[in-house]
Order: structure tokens, then C-alpha cells, then sequence
């Protein structure tokens, strides 16, 4: 994630599926979602093979999808699809954490949910992974909300998915990014935001408003303006490194939590920026203008913000929580109109990030979703 580098070294229509998956599912995803093609368009390089961080599970079947954004780029999905599923589904697309890759938390969730009836995508952001755009780890408030609304442009087009019952999840940087999307699209009929970061409120304040007055934005501003000089100087976006490694005795607990999943077998993933190099320095930039949540309050569908009692980052669900009802809460759960939030006991920033805590509340999810979708 772009703050992480304070403690490290992070034509309209038209649509391509790639038919990497198994008959019969094959015939009927390339029927369902029938593309044409677009000269204009990339051609993106896809994996065939299972690269994953987590298992692939015998209840689903998998395939690999494209679809292009109002900006023209072309992102890379993950689809996931209940076996045996019959008729239109409710549908949900899945990105994030901020810096990751759809082969890691953003797959789990959408394998878990497909496990349990819905047709899911998991999807790269622009500029990272295997989505296009250049150049690559950019990051964008605009763009990268753009991102879940094209998914939902997708999946209301894919004869498998109900259009009229499609819901987003974000996680972590990009839970801030699917709130803001819920903001903008009303087709989005339910959200859920998980161990969410509001990336513009982190940029502007700091960790824990820590860099939060006009000086120290200041600050910021030229030294962002400094590297874009020096950056289109030498031709090359030079990058603010990923999760620090090797881990400083004296690293903020929370980035040892980080370290121990983008760093380890547990996470690692040869494509992600918090695994390997990060973002571009000036990557983030515009965040310290552009508010994610300043329309929160007007999201007339259901949303549900899930978060660890102990993760750094609560205080971002919070607020997300009180922009969009008025309700300030610190460390309990609350339920506001059709807004809730849920926090999991002794649960850190990380540990909604895959299994291994086994704190995920999938039942939770999955009741969310099938009631309001």
C-alpha cells in the first residue's frame, strides 16, 4: 500500500473471454458472456495454471475472464461459479487489498462466496496484476472506483448473472474504493467493505492523524511534486517498495502482521506489489485531494463494514460508518438503517486477509448478501 512506504522500501460494448476452463461450463460462460472483438483493446497475458495462494475447491468451477473500463483498459478476473448452478445468479465482484492481487484475498473471498451459491469475480485493478494500464502501480481514487462500477457493467451483461442482484465486496485499501463505487452506482444492490482503508483519509492525515495539518500536507505535496520531476527526467517511475523485508525489530506491530502474509508462503504472490516492490512513489498522489467517502452519507443500498477489534485500521470502518449514518461507534458493532457495522473479537487488520485466523465471518456475508440481493 502507498502509506506502507513510510515503513518500507508498495468500444463500449465490448467485452473478451478467455476459454480457460473446462467443458461443459466452457460452452456456457462463452454463450452467456459472447464478446466481440475490440482492435483497440490489449491483449492481456493470463495464466492458465492454479496460482493461487489458496486451494481451489471442488464445489466451483473456474475460469478466467476480461473486461474493459470507461477508460478503455482491459482488467483481468477470476470467475467463479457454483457446479450444478441453474439460471440466472446473484452475482458479486470482489477486489483488493490495496497492493494485492486477485490471487490472493480478493480469489478467497470470491471461491467462498461462489461455494455458497453466488456467481463471483475476482478482479485485478488497473495498472496491476494481470489487468492492463500504463503505467503499471498506479493508483487512482477515480479510476480504481471505475474499476468495481465496470465489473458491475460485466457481470449486468453476463447471461449467468441476474443484473438486477449484484453486489461488491472491497477489502482493505480497495474496501474504501467499493463504499465510494456504492456511492456513485446504484446498480450496486449490496456492499461489504472488509478490514477496509480509506485511502484518502490515510494520505491526507497520516496513521492516526499523525500528519494531519496543513505543513505536513504541504510537506508532502513537494516532495511528491520533487520526485514527478525526477521521475520524468529519467524516464522511470521509481517505486516505494512494498512490505518492509527484512523486518526491523522496531516495525509497528501491524506491519509485522503485513509482513507475515505478503512476505510468506502464507501470502507471497510473485504478481503483488505489497509482496514485491510496491507502487510507483508518486502513485498515490491524487488521494491527497480526493475525498473517497465524501458521498457516503447518500448510498441509498445496503452496506455492511466488517473489521478486527484489533486491527490499526478500525478507526477507517468507523468513520466510513458515521459518514454514512451520522453514528459515531469506536470498537462495537451497530446497525443504522440498512448500514451496519460488525467487529470481530480480537481480530487484527490482517486476519479477514485469508483462513488461517478462521475469523472470516462467510455465514454473516453470505446471509447479507442473500437478503439483499
Amino acid at each position: 500500500m502507498c502509506r506502507q512506504a513510510t515503513f518500507a522500501k508498495e468500444n463500449h460494448r465490448s467485452m473478451n473471454i478467455k476459454p480457460f476452463i473446462t467443458v461443459p461450463l466452457a460452452a456456457l460462460v462463452l454463450l452467456a458472456c459472447k464478446s466481440k472483438t475490440n482492435e483497440n483493446m490489449s491483449t492481456l497475458n493470463l495464466t492458465q495454471e492454479w496460482d493461487k495462494t489458496f486451494p481451489k475447491s471442488e464445489l466451483v468451477n473456474h475460469s478466467k475472464v476480461t473486461f474493459h473500463n470507461r477508460y478503455g483498459i482491459e482488467l483481468a478476473a477470476d470467475m467463479y461459479v457454483p457446479k450444478n448452478a441453474d439460471g440466472k445468479l446473484p452475482a458479486i465482484a470482489v477486489s483488493g487489498p490495496f497492493g494485492a492481487v486477485k490471487e490472493q484475498s480478493s480469489g478467497l473471498y470470491a471461491q467462498h462466496m461462489a461455494e455458497r451459491g453466488f456467481l463471483t469475480i475476482a478482479f485485478d485493478p488497473s495498472f496491476t496484476g494481470e489487468s492492463g494500464g500504463e503505467p503499471r502501480r498506479m493508483a487512482s481514487p477515480d479510476i480504481n472506483t471505475e474499476d468495481f462500477l465496470a465489473a458491475v457493467d460485466f457481470l449486468s451483461t453476463c447471461g449467468l448473472a441476474d443484473p438486477e442482484r449484484i453486489g461488491i465486496i472491497g477489502i482493505c485499501g480497495f474496501g474504501g474504493m467499493a463504499v465510494n463505487a456504492a456511492a456513485l452506482d446504484p446498480r450496486i444492490k449490496a456492499t461489504v467493505a472488509s478490514t477496509m482503508y480509506d485511502m484518502s483519509k490515510v494520505n491526507v492525515e497520516g496513521y492516526f492523524a499523525s500528519e494531519d495539518t496543513p505543513a505536513q500536507r504541504q510537506e508532502k505535496r513537494r516532495a511528491l511534486a520533487a520526485q514527478r520531476t525526477k521521475d520524468y527526467a529519467s524516464g522511470t517511475y521509481e517505486r516505494a517498495g512494498g512490505v518492509v523485508d527484512p523486518l526491523p525489530e522496531d516495525a509497528p506491530w501491524f506491519v509485522k502482521d503485513y509482513h507475515a502474509y505478503y512476505k510468506t508462503p502464507r501470502g507471497y504472490h510473485k504478481r503483488s506489489g505489497n509482496s514485491n516492490d510496491g507502487w510507483n512513489i508518486i502513485g498515490c498522489q491524487s488521494f491527497l485531494n480526493q475525498p473517497l467517502l465524501a458521498w457516503a452519507g447518500e448510498i441509498e443500498n445496503p452496506v455492511l463494514l466488517i473489521h478486527g477489534e484489533k486491527a490499526h485500521s478500525r478507526y477507517f470502518s468507523e468513520y466510513a460508518f458515521e459518514r454514512m449514518t451520522g453514528r459515531h461507534v469506536e470498537g462495537v458493532s451497530a446497525v443504522e438503517g440498512n448500514k451496519e457495522i460488525m467487529i470481530i473479537p480480537g481480530a487484527s487488520h490482517v486476519d479477514l486477509y485469508d483462513d488461517v485466523a478462521g475469523v472470516i465471518p462467510y455465514d454473516k456475508i453470505e446471509q447479507f448478501f442473500k437478503t439483499n440481493l
